[in-house]
């Protein structure tokens, strides 16, 4: 019996787990192998290639009906509260100038650089607010102190919030010095007239506070008791009025090109060649900058899609989101498989060719957008289910589009069932809630110990302020339209033929509006029998939503 010798070149690069070099024939450095997987050139040699045609293939999920693991999951959330700070000014320099044969030179203290402010854009492409909720709290930079030779600090640096379109801001409190500073500077006038100045009134001064003067280097504490301090009231910074009034409420709908201003840094304090005067020819005292505004805000985000799929759990729902889009959305034979909103883009136009959709508008679109929201159970409007942490996205969707199962029994009785989910949402969310006494209301009473600084009244413009609502259209007047799932089921063309002739019924008003309202949306009310499973009928969706959206 023979045994076949295997050449050494061949056994090197697949038993070796280190590199291997070959000189070549001039002493140099050849070729060099690095083997991460041993025997796996001679394992691929000896498998045989696999036939493209096997039966195989047959069972490989479709993008239609793939397997439970092939889908994108991405993390959404879609309310949060953050905490923001705008920069505070950075302080002002106590300096001379210093030369030969000058003794005492003018002062030369830079001024201290304004703080960073807090800037937000809505941009296209966000889809979540979750990055927003991780940060918590946001600062922005403190500006740089003055320096000598009438040097300036730097500015701090800007922050920058960028959030999905459709998201709402509130804001939840506020803490602003500088209004806290003239709320301090009113009462305390309002004390010296009335000559009710005490030992405590005097420590919270303004002419002679520490939070408001830096002294020169080796200055010591009993300085702020004999320095006799000019006046110095509390500034803002000129970009502070672009900001939005308060109390905040934006509701930033559209692509925003430019950012909007939230809050602006504080101002820089000044340098002593500003507090030269007649009586004081060299001070030895500048001012410290302006502390920055603290914003709580609660951002909400209400998805912006052009059409919004509203129905019961497993009911077609993302497998109809599918066949419209590339979107990899989870689907299964089970509910609740949709745990959050999914958005999916319809490519009417891709410039190839001929568009899908003849556009007739000024400016031709080219795609719209579908939300798909996570499935409506029975009493959802009293946050049963997933309930009313996602109704509300169905506020923002233009068209509706109700997805009902043709197979789950009585499709009128499941348009009915979706339509009263919607009407008692809409129903609770225009209820004000009224107190029936008095006394059912609590207010906050500020503490009446400590400083003079920590017990000044809050601003009028926030005392009982409520927020104002927004204005959306009602639900029941917007366009809708029914798209009936597995059609392709032989049992399910009666259930089919029912469905269109009350639609049909309730264009013409001869029965009352599904939603039981009397000025719900009539006009032109289609159903659309598809096989989303199949991919058969979905092409007569775009040109019905294009016709709406036109």
């Amino acid at each position: 019996m023979t045994t076949q010798r295997i050449p050494l070149s061949r056994t090197l690069p697949s038993l070796l787990r280190r590199t291997v070099y070959i000189p070549n024939r001039k002493g140099l450095i050849g070729l060099a192998w690095k083997c991460h997987r041993p025997y796996s050139t001679e394992a691929e040699a000896v498998r045989p290639a696999e036939n493209p045609s096997s039966p195989d293939q047959d069972s490989v999920p479709s993008h239609l009906n793939p397997s439970p693991e092939d889908y994108s999951r991405f993390i959404f959330q879609d309310k949060c509260r953050s905490v923001i700070y705008a920069g505070a000014g950075g302080n002002g320099c106590v300096s001379f100038l210093r030369e030969k044969y000058i003794e005492e030179g003018p002062p030369n203290g830079g001024d201290g650089g304004s703080g960073g402010s807090i800037y937000i854009q809505a941009v296209e492409g966000l889809t979540s607010l979750h990055k927003l909720a991780r940060r918590g709290v946001i600062k922005a930079g403190r500006g740089k102190n003055g320096q000598g030779k009438s040097k300036g600090g730097r500015r701090g640096e800007d922050v920058l919030l960028q959030v999905p379109v459709g998201t709402v801001v509130r804001e939840v409190s506020r803490y602003d010095p500088v209004a806290e500073e003239w709320a301090l500077r009113k009462r305390l006038r309002a004390q010296e007239q009335t000559e009710q100045v005490d030992e405590l009134d005097e420590i919270g001064l303004p002419s002679i506070r520490h939070d408001r003067w830096v002294l020169y280097p080796g200055a010591n504490p009993s300085d702020f008791l004999t320095t006799v301090f000019p006046r110095n009231p509390p500034r803002r910074q000129h970009i502070a009025a672009l900001e939005p009034k308060a109390p905040i409420h934006l509701d930033l709908s559209k692509h925003m090109d430019k950012p909007i201003l939230l809050s602006a840094g504080g101002v820089g304090g000044l340098g002593n060649p500003h507090w030269v005067s007649r009586s004081i020819n060299r001070p030895k005292f500048a001012s410290r900058g302006e502390g920055g505004t603290r914003l709580e805000l609660e951002f909400e985000l209400k998805l912006l899609a052009d059409v919004g799929l509203v129905g019961k759990p497993n009911a077609g729902k993302s497998t109809l989101l599918r066949s419209l889009t590339n979107s990899r959305t989870r689907i299964g034979n089970w509910e609740f498989t949709t745990l959050s909103p999914n958005i999916g883009t319809v490519v009417i136009d891709d410039f190839k060719g001929r568009p899908l959709v003849e556009s007739k508008g000024k400016a031709p679109r080219t795609n719209f957008t579908i939300a798909d929201i996570p499935g409506l159970i029975e009493n959802a409007h009293l946050d049963r289910g997933l309930g009313l942490g996602f109704l509300r996205h169905i506020e923002r969707a233009g068209i509706l589009a109700f997805v009902v199962d043709l197979s789950a029994g009585d499709p009128i009785q499941g348009l009915k069932n979706l339509w009263y989910e919607l009407s008692e949402y809409e129903r609770i969310r225009d209820t004000e809630p009224a107190f029936k006494d008095e006394g059912d209301s609590l207010t906050w009473v500020p503490p009446t110990h400590g400083l003079p600084e920590l017990q000044s009244e809050p601003p009028e413009a926030f005392s009982n302020s409520e927020l104002p609502d927004l204005t959306l259209p009602p639900i029941h007047t917007k366009p809708w339209f029914v798209v009936a799932t597995k059609a392709d089921l032989p049992e399910t063309q009666e259930q089919f033929k029912k469905l269109r002739d009350y639609l049909s019924a309730v264009e013409k008003a001869q029965v009352e509006h599904p939603g039981g309202h009397p000025d719900g949306w009539r006009e032109k009310i289609h159903a659309v029998p598809v096989s989303a499973m199949r991919g058969q009928g979905v092409e007569r969706i775009p040109k019905l939503v294009m016709e709406f959206l036109q």
